[in-house]
């Protein structure tokens, strides 16, 4: 049984353990990386797993990012992963339960959220397709196959565009 918690409250550098073992230490290279290069994980949707020894099996994060389309307009989304569970407790649900937790904590009506991962499976199971990301771009090299999306209205989504970080627009008016 996992024990699911915030990721604020766990080592950093247990986190980044984690990531080398489950991923690999040249992870940094990948695509998924570059789309939130420069942003921080968003903490209140961000968690991770124990197990019932309470060491620390896996983590998920999710990262502010946008689909800028052809005329340079940001569509705000939430990029989902990495979804990590150390190689020898594989298959044994604390993936599916860090899923479960982050999606959950997104208040009804959220902002699309967008993963590089399986499409069957994160789509029998949570929602994502890879119908609506056709004309999307990513920095770096992926299988478009593997580049999903979750939304409750796909038809407000850009049918093209190229993925990154968001940021805010130093020149947008401030909010009292």
């Amino acid at each position: 049984m996992a024990t699911i918690v915030p990721l604020a409250s766990v080592d950093p550098a247990l986190v980044e353990e984690l990531l080398d073992r489950a991923f690999g230490p040249d992870r940094h290279a990948r695509t998924a990386y570059r789309i939130r290069e420069g942003t921080e994980w968003l903490p209140a949707l961000s968690f991770a797993a124990a197990d019932d020894a309470g060491y620390l099996v896996g983590t998920i994060q999710l990262w502010p990012v946008a689909l800028t389309d052809p005329a340079g307009r940001a569509h705000p989304m939430i990029m989902v992963g990495p979804v990590a569970v150390v190689p020898e407790r594989q298959q044994e649900g604390f993936g599916k339960a860090l899923m479960l937790a982050a999606l959950g904590a997104l208040e009804p009506g959220a902002l699309p959220q967008v993963m590089i991962g399986d499409a069957e499976y994160y789509g029998r199971f949570f929602g994502f397709s890879a119908a609506p990301t056709a004309g999307w771009r990513c920095p770096g090299p992926y299988d478009p196959a593997r580049l999903l999306v979750r939304c409750d209205n796909p038809a407000i989504l850009p049918a093209e565009g190229m993925l990154g970080p968001w940021r805010e627009r130093a020149d947008a008016p401030a909010e009292d």
